[in-house]
């Protein structure tokens, strides 16, 4: 269907607001109020509380049916979680059997459970034994807490008064919503809210972001060595005998929309802290467990980090899990030394959480789920280049895998965001979401500055199908060429 045959519909206008009150069920309790198929919630404190959202009733593999009639395709996998679709009955299962056993969760200070054991052995076997022990929690931001404690403890356990206590990251980086998360992140508007409470032993370099980033004619050799040398600066500046490490995403996502390191760049980075004594730590909450064509990002050119986080295709959305992987360098600081890790948390290690996450990795391992995310990605990337390379507003199209983003400019010549007012980003994923286009796509901002510049996210389940790849690109230029056409005419 092309884009003059579709209907112009604009999110903003064709969605009424719910009413304030709600609806009274027979018990007399508030129920959520629902109209035309959305709901504003009456009790949950919500993302926003000034607007209704569709109601989801079921799912099964890409599609989300709602309430109001409508079939989603889900060309996100949420926030880039759902990495094996809705509904997979191996994995309830799994999550079933160990139900049963009555024992979902055991407190981690007193007991051990062989599902957890197991999975983590699947894990480091993933690494090809690279790394040597994990660390199970409940989300990445739980997971980067916890990298950033142990980081710190790594020296501690050698010298109580160390003077190590920086560390470096990136700007255009979000790294999680705890307080110690966000200061590692260097997203401007989601830290202001709590910049007097954050870190101040975090710094930054800038990001690795060819789009914007890139001189004219300039190599890839040549931009890795102005980021090396911009890094190596940074540790001169602090003192390289004060830097814990530094923290970068391999692949940047909600931040920047699926902005790819160019080939050299981890080994640099690693380089710089190797030689200065810090560790070089790697954030693939995003990006990893698959989502990127291989296993591990890192694995794309075997730069092997200290330490990893990783989250959302973990689980593939059956079960809040995270985890941090961990060298043998700092296992052994920790055998040499006090023998544990000073932190912890209630919900660590449970056993539903492993066997989820146990059975999401099976699963992926025996339908060769990573070589399809390889195959589909590069579909997915000739698809959208042939429909939307040559788009005005469309700057960049950028990403691995089944990772990949599209980066929306006012003027393609200098590459001038749209005003923030506008919202661009979010009419894109508004307009996506409704009839007739009926799928998702995942909204970002501030991703020239952190105040200024749109992209969106498409992040399908490592399982679709040439088809799909085929029917989420034509969707996107379908939607891209509505909302340009329509903001063209204000």
């Amino acid at each position: 269907m092309s884009p003059s045959a579709l209907t112009d519909l604009d999110q903003h206008d064709r969605v009424p607001a719910a009413p304030s009150n709600g609806v009274h069920l027979p018990n007399g309790h508030l129920s959520t109020t629902v109209l035309n198929g959305h709901a504003r919630t009456a009790f949950l404190l919500d993302r926003n509380l000034h607007k209704s959202f569709p109601v989801v009733e079921r799912g099964s593999g890409s599609y989300l049916y709602l309430k109001d009639g409508r079939v989603i395709f889900d060309a996100t996998s949420g926030a880039a979680v759902s990495c094996l679709g809705h509904g997979n009955k191996r994995v309830f299962k799994a999550i079933s059997a160990i139900l049963s056993t009555g024992i979902p969760y055991l407190a981690s200070t007193f007991w051990a459970c062989e599902v957890v054991e197991e999975l983590c052995k699947k894990l480091i076997d993933g690494t090809g034994g690279k790394m040597a022990r994990v660390y199970l929690t409940g989300s990445g931001s739980e997971a980067m807490e916890a990298a950033i404690k142990l980081a710190r403890q790594v020296f501690y356990e050698n010298d109580p008064a160390t003077r190590r206590v920086n560390f470096i990251t990136r700007e255009g980086s979000y790294h999680g919503n705890t307080i110690g998360a966000l200061a590692m992140s260097g997203h401007p508007v989601r830290r202001a809210p709590y910049e007097p409470f954050l870190m101040d032993n975090v710094h930054h370099v800038s990001a690795c972001n060819a789009y914007r980033q890139r001189a004219d004619g300039e190599s890839d050799s040549s931009f890795v060595a102005r980021k090396a040398t911009e890094l190596e600066a940074k540790f001169q500046e602090l003192g390289p005998e004060t830097v814990i490490g530094f923290v970068a995403e391999p692949v940047v996502g909600a931040a920047l929309g699926c902005v790819p390191s160019v080939p050299g760049y981890l080994k640099a980075m690693r380089d710089v802290c190797h030689k200065h004594g810090a560790l070089f730590i790697l954030d693939e909450v995003m990006s990893g467990m698959g989502r990127c064509g291989t296993l591990h990002a890192w694995q794309n050119e075997d730069v092997v980090p200290d330490l990893q986080t990783v989250g959302k295709g973990l689980g593939g959305g059956y079960q809040p899990v995270a985890a941090v992987f961990i060298s043998s360098r700092v296992v052994n600081t920790l055998l040499n030394g006090s023998g544990q890790f000073v932190h912890g948390q209630t919900y660590q290690g449970m056993p539903v959480q492993a066997a989820a996450a146990l059975e999401v990795q099976r699963i992926v391992e025996e339908e060769n789920l990573v070589g399809n995310v390889k195959r589909q990605g590069l579909y997915l990337e000739k698809c959208l280049r042939s429909r939307l390379a040559d788009h005005p507003n469309v700057g960049d199209i950028r990403g691995r895998g089944l990772f990949w983003g599209l980066e929306f400019v006012k003027d393609k010549a200098t590459k001038e965001p749209f005003d923030p007012r506008l919202g661009v980003a979010q009419r894109v994923h508004d307009t996506a979401i409704s009839a007739p286009f009926n799928m998702t796509m995942y909204p970002g901002t501030g991703t020239v500055d952190g105040f200024r510049g749109d992209h969106v996210i498409l992040a399908p389940a490592y399982n679709v199908t040439e088809e799909d790849i085929e029917h989420i690109a034509q969707v996107t230029s379908n939607v891209v060429h509505q909302v340009f056409r329509k903001l063209g005419s204000l």
